[in-house]
């Protein structure tokens, strides 16, 4: 039995609990794969400048973001149908960022909607909104997310389109595989038999909570996708973001930016922070990594907005790097997933246990004693 020490170790654990299409969802990226590769390869590549003797005794994960403490720098991303990893995974994922002093942000495609997370009981969590046609569903979602005491919305701007991901189209879970792929597809979901009792038959009915009046089929992967086909707008433009101002009234974070003049824009519009994001790789394949862009776009906004980062994080050292390089927080997505996959809502807390202890280890030996500390010093040059 394997005792998880990393994030990797998580991995791991997903990969043996979740059948092979909703672990591949997770964990793979766009066509080839590349800039899912660079998020990990350009982390790696940055070393870190150890300092000594500097009375680094007092360490002080805590920082503020968007007026909100955190108890270390980091925010559960949003991640779609997180609630088919563990049974309703958005509540539980929820709860464990509560309970660590860190945000959730829930998802519009989550399987949990609003307001069961609101029901649960755990700390104000944000709301991700993605560009859709109907304006009219959208507000909707922006009411219910208000109602149920969200301040802050996350707007996402780099999913216009889907792009493809190779390993959801062999295994079947975006269609077309055929008689055979389906039985393949239910072949592996039988043999997973822990999950299989977690999550189908242990919990409410799988569907598309925030979804369920706009879906058709609000439980089928093909309607759900059909919607967001149908629905994800590429016409969108900077001017457009003017409907979302005056629909939401709390802190509004772009999340998707990898262009300095972009992040100006998104300044320009009164966003009060923005996320440096490859959507994880999944979108555009040849894309820079996340780590790679963000000391031009927070030279590029200067003080006028919080630069956020995601991309790739999976140690307490990933995070000290991307404070390092100017980000004021960092989103978390597979690394909280993969802790949900494999242990419900205790793999969220480790995970999140784990990255804190690893990043007051990396501030002692920087010499840092609170996260404001670490700047690019902290970078061996």
């Amino acid at each position: 039995m394997l005792v998880p020490a990393s994030v990797s170790d998580y991995r791991l654990l997903a990969e043996r609990r979740l059948p092979r299409a909703f672990f591949d969802y997770i964990d793979g990226g766009a066509y080839n794969e590349l800039t899912l590769a660079a998020n990990r390869n350009d982390l790696d590549a940055l070393k870190l400048h150890q300092r000594v003797l500097r009375g680094a005794s007092a360490i002080d994960t805590s920082t503020v973001v968007l007026g909100q403490k955190l108890a270390q720098p980091l925010i559960l991303g949003p991640v779609g149908l997180a609630g088919l990893f563990a049974r309703r995974g958005e509540v539980q994922a929820a709860r464990a960022a509560a309970a660590a002093g860190v945000p959730f942000c829930l998802s519009t495609v989550s399987i949990c909607p609003i307001e069961e997370l609101s029901a649960a009981g755990t700390a104000p969590f944000w709301f991700q909104l993605y560009v859709i046609r109907d304006r009219g569903y959208a507000a909707e979602l922006l009411a219910r997310a208000r109602a149920a005491g969200c301040t802050t919305l996350v707007f996402t701007v780099d999913l216009p389109v889907f792009a493809t991901r190779y390993r959801d189209v062999r295994n079947g879970m975006t269609g077309g595989a055929g008689l055979f792929g389906r039985l393949a597809k239910t072949w592996e979901i039988a043999r997973h038999f822990g999950w299989l009792v977690d999550v189908p038959l242990g919990g409410k009915p799988l569907t598309f909570g925030n979804l369920a009046k706009a879906v058709p089929s609000a439980r089928s992967l093909e309607a759900m996708k059909g919607w967001v086909d149908a629905q994800f707008d590429a016409g969108v433009t900077w001017k457009d973001l003017d409907w979302v101002r005056q629909n939401w009234h709390g802190h509004i974070v772009i999340k998707g930016v990898l262009d300095a003049d972009d992040a100006k824009a998104a300044a320009d519009i009164g966003a009060g922070a923005i996320v440096v994001s490859n959507h994880g790789g999944r979108q555009l394949d040849g894309a820079p990594s996340a780590i790679s862009v963000l000391p031009r776009v927070v030279d590029a906004v200067g003080d006028r907005m919080e630069v956020l980062m995601d991309g790739g994080i999976r140690s307490g050292q990933d995070v000290a790097k991307a404070l390092a390089l100017g980000a004021k927080a960092v989103m978390l997505g597979r690394a909280w997933t993969y802790g949900l996959a494999a242990r419900g809502e205790a793999g969220v807390a480790e995970v999140l246990a784990l990255l804190k202890r690893e990043l007051t280890v990396t501030m002692t030996l920087l010499g840092a004693e609170r996260v404001g500390d670490i700047d690019a010093v902290a970078l061996d040059h």
